[in-house]
Parts: C-alpha cells; sequence; structure tokens
C-alpha cells in the first residue's frame, strides 16, 4: 500500500457530519462500530478474509443481529476486560463456538472455562484466522485488562490497527500503524463543569481520570506514535455526557492531518 494512497472508507460507517460514506472500491480493514459506550461495545473487524469480533458487551440477540446471524463465520472475539459493558454476552459467545481470547485475570472475573476460551498474556502473540494480534497492558479499575495491536497482511495488503478502550493511559507507542480505534471518553473541563453543576456526581470525579482516556492525552499520546502510514482513526466509547464528539474529531484531525470519525452509541 503506498503511503500516498487515499484513506480507506467502510461503506456502514457515519463520519463525523453524518454522511454515510459509499466508496466504490474493496477496503484494506472493514470496521463496523456495532456499539461504543457506557451501555455496551461491540466491533466487527474484517480484512475480507477473517472476521473478527472487539468485545461483547450488548446484549447477545444484537450481537447475532448486527453478523446477520452467522456466527460460525466470526473467528474469535477479544475482550478487553471483564466489566459488563464489555464482556455481558460472552458466555453466550462461548456457547455460541466463538473462540474467545482474553487475559487470565479477565476470564476468572467473569468465572467463565472450556475449550473455546484462550487466555492471553500481555506482549505475547497470538494468531485468529489472518491477524496477528498482540495484546498489550491498559490502565482501568479491573483484573487484567489489555489492549490490541492487530495485524493482517490478507491479500497482499498491509494493515495495522491498534485498539485501546477504557484506559487512561497507554505506556507504550506504536510504529506503523494504517488504523486506529482509540477511546476518547472526555474532556477535562467539561467534566469539571458537570460536576460544579451536579450533573456528574464528585464521587465518580477520581474513577473516571484514572479509568477512562481524557482527549487531550489522546493527542499527546497520538502525537508519540509513527503515524506515516495511518489511513483511518477511530474515537471510541466517547462519554455522553463529557464528551464532545465533533469538536474531538476536529482537533484530531487538525493535528494529524488524518481523517479522523467519531462513534457513539449504538449503531
Amino acid at each position: 500500500m503506498s503511503p500516498n494512497q487515499d484513506p480507506n472508507q467502510n461503506p456502514n460507517r457515519t463520519d463525523h457530519r453524518g454522511k454515510t460514506n459509499k466508496p466504490d472500491r474493496i477496503f484494506s480493514l472493514d470496521i463496523s462500530t456495532i456499539s461504543t459506550g457506557s451501555k455496551g461495545n461491540c466491533y466487527r473487524i474484517t480484512d475480507v478474509e477473517t472476521v473478527l469480533m472487539i468485545e461483547a458487551g450488548i446484549p447477545f440477540k444484537t450481537i447475532r443481529q448486527a453478523f446477520d446471524f452467522k456466527l460460525s463465520c466470526v473467528a474469535g472475539c477479544l475482550v478487553t476486560h471483564e466489566h459488563l459493558d464489555h464482556a455481558g454476552a460472552v458466555k453466550e459467545i462461548l456457547g455460541a463456538g466463538v473462540d474467545c481470547f482474553m487475559t487470565a485475570g479477565t476470564a476468572k472475573a467473569l468465572g467463565l472455562s472450556g475449550h473455546r476460551l484462550h487466555t492471553v498474556s500481555a506482549l505475547e502473540q497470538f494468531r485468529v484466522g489472518t491477524f496477528t494480534v498482540l495484546p498489550f497492558t491498559t490502565q482501568h479499575d479491573a483484573a487484567e485488562p489489555i489492549g490490541f495491536l492487530i495485524q493482517s497482511a490478507a491479500a497482499g495488503v498491509y494493515r495495522k490497527l491498534l485498539f485501546a478502550t477504557d484506559t487512561y493511559y497507554i505506556r507504550h507507542t506504536f510504529k506503523g500503524l494504517t488504523h486506529i480505534m482509540i477511546e476518547a471518553n472526555y474532556r477535562r473541563d467539561i467534566l469539571e463543569q458537570n460536576i460544579q453543576s451536579g450533573r456528574v456526581p464528585a464521587a465518580i470525579r477520581a474513577r473516571i481520570i484514572k479509568s477512562h482516556f481524557e482527549i487531550e492525552n489522546v493527542k499527546a499520546f497520538l502525537g508519540a506514535c509513527d503515524l506515516s502510514q495511518c489511513r483511518e482513526i477511530h474515537l471510541i466509547h466517547i462519554s455522553g455526557t463529557n464528551g464532545d464528539p465533533m469538536a474531538f474529531v476536529d482537533e484530531v484531525q487538525a493535528i494529524t492531518g488524518i481523517p479522523t470519525y467519531a462513534h457513539q452509541g449504538v449503531r
């Protein structure tokens, strides 16, 4: 893939201005947000050859519908941590015959077992179909949370996706990324205003700050990474109360020059 090639587009994705993109060519990586945010998270990723699910935090019925009732075509489900808005349907996903990948701490917290369950460790690479996955440690109030660096060279096209959510800090930087899905949960001044007005309880302030990615920290992280090959940035898990999706998109796009998309709620 040439660094000067046009950014890949997802035909089912809505851009930050609310318009639907309908390109007339094949995409190197198809990213679909089924649901994102505190009410539930689930994403579909495919490199044409392999279909991957990330997170299973919405009702199983909704997941089946989103995957066109073809869960047998899903090569695996990656789970970042045990909170129910990310893992509430994992037991049913396992029961449907889908291999699920998570840390031992997450599996224990969820009380899971079985031959479809695969425990993984940070910085130990594994494969799911045509994807190679490298987990890395994230910072959240969970047992053993992780993010994922997902690579594929299916059909001779290079792809390198970073997926990180529910973390207030990422200790690693990354090179050669082509796609990014990253939490941009809140802006500090909006959070403080909401606490002062009583819209957000002061008691949860510390948890938000030590569990979720603030937009200024997101921008600093992106600035530390090699984005020379990056085609798309997807902002996920944006708070409906403490976030500003359109402003976040404009700010990230301004500092990176890369097409940026905000995702909120259910598709």
